[in-house]
């Protein structure tokens, strides 16, 4: 159905499907660091639900149809090449086990789109677990509108959250699930090299999924430092402030939800600041779990973390790739050091040596074979 003339009608916002009731989000964020009182779905509309054949809720959205209410004197169109950006990237994220929006289809309109210049223009169908970011919830709370948070709140942990419906304190609940759930995917985008590039707070979905493929890369040379986003001048999305940004934006949540926490002010920041300290011991967790995966080792040992930190730091002096790194890794063997595949990624290929050394000297104390290790 997609594929005929009806379905790719649909898919490029000249009709609206039967049940559908779209609709374009307002939300509010801070946007590299500062505070916009409202903002909203410029180019992007919600179709509707459906129920997928796993049973879950799943948000269909158009994005580049056209103009909102939130659109700000812009066209709320896009180019086709940031529609097959997202399609791309945000596709080959779900395939590498990140939690992501997903891109259904893409669509040429065969309208032009007036940039710097005329671009062919093109519709971007994505899916998602719901759209409903930090930006919305901040937006409510700006307005003290206590209700419409209370409501919004009801409605995520409806969604996405029911166990905590069931807890002494939902919205507790709810706060502790939405850290757990970031936690676990700041640290997948770092064992990638993955830099989102936008972490604004009205980029962050509460469902734990990555959204909005705008300035964003796989890392190629490591470097602790790098940005992807033309206009980050003093880094603030760097690929290794991503964990502390990711705390940062559960901050401005947790302020949204404090008058739900408790009517005591000061009892309510001092609850919710003991749900955010979770978020560092869950995302090292996450981190150190899936860099030893990453270096082949099958235990857990007090000297892992400084055998990570110290390749790390070798990789960002030595200018080396960051994922040829590990697949080369993967390549090698525990009792035959033939490693020039290796240290040919490194300029100084000596510090990369006498680590290779200490590597191997860890993986001995795994019972395990190369085979398993790889």
């Amino acid at each position: 159905w997609l594929a005929s003339n009806e379905g790719v009608e649909v898919l490029a916002g000249n009709r609206v499907p039967e049940g559908a009731e779209p609709f374009a989000m307002v939300y509010a964020g801070h946007q590299f660091g500062n505070w916009v009182p409202q903002l909203g779905d410029g180019r992007a509309i919600v179709l509707g639900e459906v129920i997928g054949r796993d049973g879950l809720r799943y948000d269909i959205q158009l994005k580049g149809s056209g103009r909102t209410p939130y659109s700000r004197g812009g066209d709320g169109r896009a180019p086709l090449g940031p529609v097959l950006r997202e399609y791309v990237v945000s596709e080959a994220m779900a395939a590498l086990g990140v939690p992501t929006t997903r891109s259904l289809a893409a669509v040429t309109t065969g309208d032009p789109v007036y940039r710097e210049g005329a671009l062919p223009g093109g519709v971007l169908t994505r899916v998602a677990r719901s759209h409903i970011r930090i930006g919305p919830f901040q937006y409510f709370y700006s307005k003290k509108e206590t209700e419409a948070l209370r409501l919004l709140a009801r409605h995520v942990i409806e969604r996405h959250y029911p166990e905590a419906a069931q807890a002494d304190n939902p919205l507790r609940a709810l706060l502790d699930e939405v850290v757990s759930a970031q936690a676990r995917l700041v640290a997948k985008w770092q064992l990638l090299g993955f830099i989102h590039g936008v972490m604004n707070t009205d980029n962050m979905l509460l469902s734990g999924e990555t959204i909005d493929y705008g300035p964003c890369a796989f890392m190629d040379h490591y470097s602790h430092e790098q940005v992807y986003s033309s206009i980050d001048h003093y880094g603030r999305y760097a690929y290794n402030n991503q964990p502390n940004i990711g705390l940062w934006n559960l901050s401005r949540f947790a302020e949204c939800l404090l008058p739900l926490i408790d009517p005591d002010s000061d009892r309510a920041v001092s609850i919710a600041q003991v749900h955010l300290e979770k978020f560092i011991k869950a995302y090292r967790d996450h981190w150190l779990t899936g860099l030893r995966a990453k270096l082949g080792i099958q235990s857990a040992a007090d000297e892992d973390e400084g055998l990570i930190k110290e390749l790390l730091a070798i990789m960002d002096s030595c200018s080396a790739d960051f994922t040829l790194t590990f697949y080369q890794l993967s390549r090698l063997k525990l009792d035959d050091e033939n490693d020039q595949a290796i240290l040919a990624l490194f300029n100084r290929p000596k510090a990369m040596t006498q680590w290779l050394a200490q590597w191997r000297l860890r993986l001995r104390k795994d019972d395990s074979n190369d085979a398993d290790r790889k």
